[in-house]
């Protein structure tokens, strides 16, 4: 890649990673699922008037906005709600790339290759020293629930990998029209009309700033960006660049948050970040090269 666009990949990575930060401000002016369902409306209006919807059939839009709006996004905003440190879920949700590739063989009838197995196993091991760090007083369940929403973020990669939308961005925009509805329902149910009114009506300067930032930086500029680079480059050549994310996710939640980095933190960051670059690997072939899969999804937004 030209030095210009490493940094473009390098930038995104930080939006990224930054984005988690973000997520937490968010969360002290608005309830999880009200601001999950705020995201994607803003992330849809107004460019859903003037992008192109893609020549994509709904239901396959709704098989990626589903898991990935409601599922991916409304876990993880209850699970950093609920107290999981920002650094940590933006960790954790890297995991994801390890979920579709297990998720790929029975729905997609893809073989899982060794070193994919082998990432699974160093990956997850990262996983459980987590899962034992928290246990000591920590937020398991929020664990939990993280963990969970990088599973729906691999549902969201296979609905992906199906639909094979020619433009990200403007896939990504139409794509944003699904989840509001449900989550609207859901925060309804759970966290109730007389919190979500209350919220909205009494929504800070810095919540407002929050989701410009989720829906226009993390998610237009930055699928914008991503799809451009994956556009001139090979998608493993863009992809390794999200490995970057946790690292950006986890330094900003330490200088602005004042989250500590512990030991166990760093042992479970290696071993999830070189778990996923171990299964992300792929053996060199002399055959006729294929066209790249259009559908995994960017890291965290």
């Amino acid at each position: 890649m030209r030095p210009r666009h490493v940094a473009i990949a390098v930038m995104i990575a930080a939006i990224w990673g930054i984005n988690f930060v973000v997520i937490h401000v968010g969360l002290g002016a608005l309830p999880p699922l009200l601001f999950a369902a705020l995201r994607f409306v803003a992330a849809a209006f107004p460019a859903v008037l003037f992008v192109r919807r893609p020549a994509i059939p709904w239901r396959r839009m709704a098989l990626v906005g589903l898991p990935l709006g409601v599922g991916q996004f409304g876990l993880l905003f209850i699970g950093m709600h609920m107290g999981m440190p920002a650094g940590l879920a933006s960790l954790v949700l890297q995991t994801q790339a390890l979920f579709t590739a297990a998720f790929a063989v029975p729905m997609l009838g893809e073989r899982m290759r060794r070193a994919q197995i082998a990432g699974m196993l160093v990956a997850f091991t990262g996983i459980a020293v987590i899962a034992v760090s928290l246990g000591q007083g920590g937020p398991v369940l929020a664990f939990v629930l993280c963990v969970v929403a990088a599973g729906m973020w691999g549902l969201a990669n296979i609905g992906m990998r199906k639909a094979q939308p020619p433009d990200m961005f403007a896939f990504m925009v139409w794509v944003s029209l699904v989840p509001p509805l449900p989550l609207l329902a859901l925060s309804l149910i759970f966290e109730g009309p007389h919190a979500d009114l209350h919220a909205l009506t009494h929504i800070s300067p810095g919540g407002l700033g929050a989701l410009a930032y989720i829906a226009y930086l993390s998610t237009l500029v930055g699928f914008g960006l991503w799809g451009w680079l994956l556009r001139r480059y090979d998608a493993g050549q863009v992809a390794i660049y999200s490995l970057l994310v946790p690292l950006f996710g986890m330094s900003s939640a330490a200088l602005v948050l004042g989250e500590d980095i512990t030991v166990p933190d760093v042992v479970a960051a290696g071993l999830i970040v070189g778990g996923v670059a171990l299964g992300s690997l792929r053996r060199r072939t002399p055959s006729v090269a294929t066209p790249d899969a259009p559908g995994v999804l960017a890291p965290t937004r």
